[in-house]
C-alpha cells in the first residue's frame, strides 16, 4: 500500500550502545579478579616464606632443611584481621639435639604481631631406625633388636639359666607419663612360646626383672621447654608422639630453650 508508513523501533540503537559498556565492565571485573588472585598469591608466598624463616631460626634447623607450610583459607583477609587462622608446618628427618623424626606442627589463631596463639600441637613420627637412635641413650636397652609392629614396639633379648641361654621376645606398649616416653611390657615369648609375667618369674626368678621392667625415656632435653609430650602410640610401622605447645613460646625466650630431664 502506497500510504503505508514505516514503523520505527524505538530504543534499539540504545541497546546496541549499551553492549560496549557491558564488555568493558566484564573486562574490568576480570582485571580486578586477576589482580586479586595475583595479590593473594604474592601475600601467600610472603607469609609462607616468613614462617619458614621463623621456624628455621627458632628450631635451629640446618640451612638445607626442607619443610612445607600450609596456610588454610584466603591470606589477604587474615592479614587484614591481624591473625592467621590455621597453619601447618611439616618436615621430614628433623634433627633436634640428637632426636630425629618427621615433624608436623599445627597452630590456630596466630597473632601476626607474635603476641599470642590460640592453640598449637606438634606430632613427631619415628620409624624403627630413628627410635633405635633414641633408645640407644637408655642404659641396658637392646636397641639393636628393636622393631615396630602395631600396636607395640618389639625387642628381643636372652636370659641365661644354668648356663643355657633362652631367647626372650617382648612386646612393649608405648605411653606418655609425666612428659616422658615409657615402654611397658605387654606380652612375652620364651623360645617363641607365649608366657605370662608370672610364668617368666617362676622360671627365671630375679633374672626376669631385667625383662619385666618399664623403660622410661626422658625426651625433654631434646626439645624446647615449651613442648610437652602428651600422647604416644604406634601407627603402622611408626611411633607417633603428640606434643602440646605452650602458647608462651611466642613471647617467652625461655620456652624456646632446651628442656631438662
Amino acid at each position: 500500500m502506497s500510504g503505508t508508513v514505516p514503523i520505527r523501533v524505538e530504543g534499539a540503537p540504545a541497546r546496541r550502545r549499551r553492549w560496549p559498556w557491558v564488555v568493558a565492565l566484564l573486562v574490568v571485573i576480570g582485571l580486578l579478579v586477576g589482580a586479586w588472585f595475583l595479590a593473594e598469591a604474592i601475600a601467600r608466598s610472603v607469609v609462607t616464606n616468613a614462617i619458614r624463616g621463623i621456624v628455621a631460626s627458632n628450631l635451629d634447623l640446618s640451612a638445607d632443611q626442607q619443610f612445607d607450610v600450609d596456610v588454610v583459607g584466603t591470606v589477604i583477609p587474615q592479614l587484614i584481621g591481624g591473625k592467621l587462622d590455621d597453619v601447618t608446618v611439616s618436615a621430614d628427618d628433623v634433627v633436634l639435639r640428637g632426636f630425629a623424626g618427621d615433624v608436623t606442627v599445627h597452630a590456630q589463631d596466630i597473632a601476626l604481631n607474635g603476641s599470642s596463639v590460640g592453640s598449637a600441637t606438634a606430632a613427631v613420627e619415628l620409624d624403627a631406625e630413628q627410635l633405635r637412635a633414641l633408645m640407644a641413650n637408655v642404659d641396658g636397652f637392646p636397641e639393636e633388636t628393636l622393631g615396630i609392629a602395631e600396636p607395640d614396639v618389639t625387642i628381643s633379648t636372652e636370659l641365661s639359666l644354668f648356663g643355657v641361654a633362652f631367647p626372650i621376645g617382648v612386646s612393649l606398649t608405648p605411653s606418655a607419663q609425666d612428659g616422658d616416653l615409657v615402654l611397658t611390657p605387654a606380652s612375652l615369648q620364651v623360645a617363641g612360646a607365649d608366657v605370662t609375667a608370672d610364668e617368666l618369674r617362676r622360671q627365671f626368678g630375679v633374672l626376669s626383672n631385667a625383662v619385666l621392667r618399664d623403660w622410661p625415656v626422658c625426651i625433654a632435653s631434646s626439645l624446647p621447654a615449651g613442648l610437652t609430650l602428651s600422647t604416644v602410640a604406634v601407627s603402622g610401622d611408626e611411633l607417633v608422639a603428640t606434643l602440646d605447645i605452650s602458647p608462651s613460646m611466642l613471647t617467652d625466650p625461655a620456652m624456646r630453650e632446651p628442656g631438662t630431664c
